[in-house]
């Protein structure tokens, strides 16, 4: 189905396609944003990448990270101070959520073109293996 505009613009339905614009609050990724940044500062006073996280590390160090960061909202959930608020933990959970998901995804497309790799390989012996056939005959 086509939608029309009162303009007389034209576009495909939007029907099926994913509405990040829907899913997302941009108050939310903004303070999510502004926690990540506050922490690229390193003990040692480097500045990492913002996309640092994305080279990989241990879904162990994201589920023990993860579990603090819960404690600490639970904490203020049930209205007892944690080490530095709600908004903190929360942004934290995200994190640590967001960041074992990666590796869970990362892995998956490893192993996605890791079989397309065989495959091509595969298919290319095979094809070989044929032309030989046909010219030795």
């Amino acid at each position: 189905m086509i939608r029309k505009f009162d303009t007389g613009a034209t576009r495909d339905t939007d029907e099926g396609k994913l509405d990040f614009e829907g899913f997302f609050s941009p108050i939310v990724m903004e303070k999510f944003a502004e926690y990540m940044n506050r922490h690229r500062k390193q003990s040692d006073g480097q500045l990492r990448d913002s996309d640092n996280w994305q080279k990989g590390i241990p879904k162990k160090a994201y589920i023990k990270s993860l579990f603090r960061h819960f404690m600490d909202f639970w904490l203020e959930h049930r209205g007892y101070r944690s080490r530095d608020g709600i908004e903190e933990a929360l942004c934290g959970i995200i994190f640590n959520s967001m960041g074992y998901l990666f590796e869970i995804l990362s892995d998956e497309r490893k192993r996605m073109n890791e079989n397309i790799t065989e495959d091509m390989i595969r298919n290319f012996n095979k094809l070989n293996k044929e032309k030989d056939d046909t010219i030795s005959e």
